[in-house]
């Protein structure tokens, strides 16, 4: 499945296909990839996919040039295991294939993005074990929010971070954080923080669900104080 380091989908009408293409008079289905991480809209997500339920989903995604919904499991297991089932949030993330590549049989190295967030109401695991959510909303994107002279030190802080991980020869890719910076933007800067700071999962997922990024980031500088880890 995943190493690292769904629910049937139904968008309704006058919603936008995660898919690419709009729907007036049908409905799809989102597969899902329930994982024990939090992706946020912006950030890159490196995964090793050898579970025969994410094989076929991850090459029908890349054949047809489509995307599935990162979710983070609330319990369960990443691997399927018998007798056990996975539950997971009801807030996930939209990702795009950005590179991936085929060492060996049975294996897929996969580098992606999130997107956009989802909120999923009804889910279906089909019978090979693949979630997919059968109905659910699309949460509109971050309203570009240039941060205010009270929370400055939390991009200050982030850019210091950065500059200082590239100098001891930490990569972006292990960062999971990618140009080009948008330090100056209240919600690019509180996700690129959440998926930085050592906070809990809930505390991460509470976080994504928020739809005000001036209120992210403000948390995210209480949770900066509280570590004294602002500049």
């Amino acid at each position: 499945m995943y190493q690292r380091q769904p629910l049937c989908v139904t968008v309704l009408i006058n919603i936008v296909s995660p898919f690419g293409s709009s729907r007036d008079d049908d409905m799809i289905s989102l597969p899902l990839f329930p994982l024990s991480t939090v992706l946020f809209p912006g950030g890159q997500l490196s995964l090793q996919v050898f579970e025969v339920r994410y094989l076929d989903m991850i090459r029908q995604c890349i054949n047809n040039s489509s995307t599935f919904g990162v979710v983070t499991l609330t319990s369960g297991s990443e691997i399927r295991l018998p007798g056990k089932t996975e539950t997971f949030s009801q807030v996930g993330t939209l990702v795009n294939i950005l590179e991936w590549s085929s060492p060996r049989p049975g294996l897929l190295t996969v580098i992606c993005e999130g997107t956009r967030r989802f909120r999923i109401y009804t889910i279906e695991q089909q019978r090979h074990g693949l979630w997919t959510a059968e109905y659910l909303d699309m949460i509109d994107n971050d309203k570009d929010i240039p941060i205010p002279d009270e929370l400055i030190d939390t991009s200050t802080s982030l850019e210091n971070l950065l500059y200082t991980m590239k100098r001891q020869g930490i990569g972006e890719s292990e960062l999971s954080v990618v140009a080009p910076y948008r330090l100056n933007d209240c919600g690019w800067v509180a996700n690129r923080w959440a998926e930085l700071l050592p906070i809990s999962l809930p505390q991460k997922q509470n976080l994504l669900a928020l739809e005000n990024p001036l209120l992210r980031l403000e948390l995210i500088q209480d949770e900066l104080a509280e570590r004294d880890m602002l500049t």
